[in-house]
């Protein structure tokens, strides 16, 4: 019930507020207290009802005579957590989700006549799972929009760069469970070791088929509650992400910037290709992110990150040419990562249209901090060309004291030639990302 109540909450936020699921769900675990295996329950109810929520709205509308959306946002979404729960996860009996729901309505409802409400739409669905309305529509892509639960905008967006055969692998992977892929803290312990301590707490972990150092978990729900965690051994760190880190080649004793660093992956990733040497100098523009990257260079005793309250857009005098390195991880519209941020899908697409103008400014800043001979690098959790090739090919003509330059990565990617690369999910089993690595002339 707990692990239910955390799902319906959170959903609840996403929709009112328009609150990222991740970090609501992660404050009602802890408000709930809820243990390893029910937070794994929680985020499985919470990711797959919002990976899901246009389908489930479409046959839930046709057992409904009120319309989802007059109905209160607690409501419509215990509909939505009960019909996923009997549609896609096989090991929960549905009469146990029914039920469950039920409960769930008639506690936290404020129409006290919900909970009967809520059981006849779900009882009518469970007498008709043989005969729910077909999705085939007219055109083919609003049938797959409709499947996989992704605007039709959306859809249009990525079927310019892809067949429809990719596009559906890529839809589909969407709407799985995201691995978790933990990087191992190489300035304090060993992939063996960490591997070692996870299987005496009854964690499976396997070595990435292709990245050193890089372990893939199923879920385990809290991984703050892991001892390797807390140690300081590990870190959480998504294929893609390592492999821009990778690309930008940090080494030891150089000098290097993370302009937009929040939570700080990239720049742990840099510390520990640096060895802690040298100096890394990790920005965000939010007081509580500066905490949050402080936080996890102490958790992992990376010394030699230093943290920084500082706008990306503005300004320093002082960083003139200072750097070896500047890693520009700039905001972004984050189409490459809907499987970890399903409601990204959701948003409205017109928000994405002052991105490109944000990204210039930020890039052409961040280049004037590049000593000559310098590298820069561009990265983003997008897969669109505004955003990524046409960004970087945009910031050439008016930068020419840069240019791309070839990088080489583990696994299938190899030789990146051209000196930028988009990372596709159906491809590789990472992220969505772009990666592009500019040299300053000496």
């Amino acid at each position: 019930m707990t692990a239910r109540k955390a799902a319906l909450f959170t959903l609840s936020a996403v929709e009112q507020t328009n609150a990222w699921a991740n970090g609501e769900l992660k404050k009602e675990i802890a408000k709930s207290k809820l243990d390893r295996r029910d937070a794994a329950l929680a985020t499985r109810l919470c990711f797959g009802t919002l990976q899901n929520r246009i389908l489930l709205d479409y046959y839930l509308q046709a057992f409904s005579s009120m319309k989802l959306s007059k109905m209160e946002p607690k409501v419509r979404n215990a509909l939505r957590l009960a019909l996923y729960q009997i549609l896609f996860m096989e090991r929960i009996p549905p009469s146990a989700a029914v039920n469950e729901t039920v409960s769930l309505t008639r506690k936290y409802a404020k129409n006290p006549r919900a909970a009967g409400m809520v059981n006849g739409i779900l009882r009518s669905i469970l007498r008709s799972l043989d005969a729910l309305p077909a999705i085939e529509q007219r055109n083919p892509m609003d049938t797959l929009a409709l499947r996989y639960s992704h605007p039709r905008w959306l859809l249009d967006e990525f079927s310019l760069r892809l067949s429809p055969e990719e596009l559906e692998e890529l839809l589909c992977i969407h709407n799985s469970a995201a691995p978790t892929t933990l990087q191992i803290n190489l300035c304090r312990t060993s992939l063996e070791t960490v591997q070692e301590r996870l299987q005496e707490e009854g964690v499976m972990a396997e070595p990435h088929p292709w990245l050193p150092n890089c372990l893939v978990l199923d879920s385990v729900g809290n991984l703050e509650q892991l001892s390797v965690f807390r140690d300081g051994e590990v870190y959480v760190q998504d294929t893609a992400a390592k492999l821009a880190v990778l690309a930008a080649e940090p080494k030891p004793s150089e000098q290097v910037l993370d302009a937009c660093a929040a939570p700080g992956g990239k720049s742990f990733a840099a510390a520990i290709e640096m060895n802690n040497q040298g100096r890394i100098v990790s920005c965000d523009l939010y007081p509580h992110k500066k905490q949050l990257i402080e936080a996890g260079a102490q958790r992992l005793g990376l010394s030699c990150i230093q943290v920084e309250l500082r706008d990306a857009s503005s300004r320093e005098a002082e960083w003139e040419q200072a750097f070896d390195l500047v890693i520009a991880d700039v905001p972004c519209s984050g189409l490459g990562v809907i499987r970890k941020k399903p409601e990204i899908r959701y948003k409205d697409p017109e928000e994405m249209k002052a991105l490109p103008s944000i990204q210039h400014q930020i890039l052409a800043n961040l280049s004037t901090y590049v000593r000559p001979g310098g590298r820069l690098l561009y990265a983003t959790c997008t897969l669109r060309q505004e955003e990524n090739e046409e960004m970087v090919r945009h910031f050439l003509t008016l930068h020419p004291e840069f240019s791309l330059e070839g990088f080489t990565l583990p696994g299938p990617l190899g030789k990146v030639e051209e000196g930028m690369v988009t990372l596709w999910p159906q491809r590789l089993s990472t992220d969505g990302f772009f990666v592009a690595k500019l040299r300053r002339q000496a």
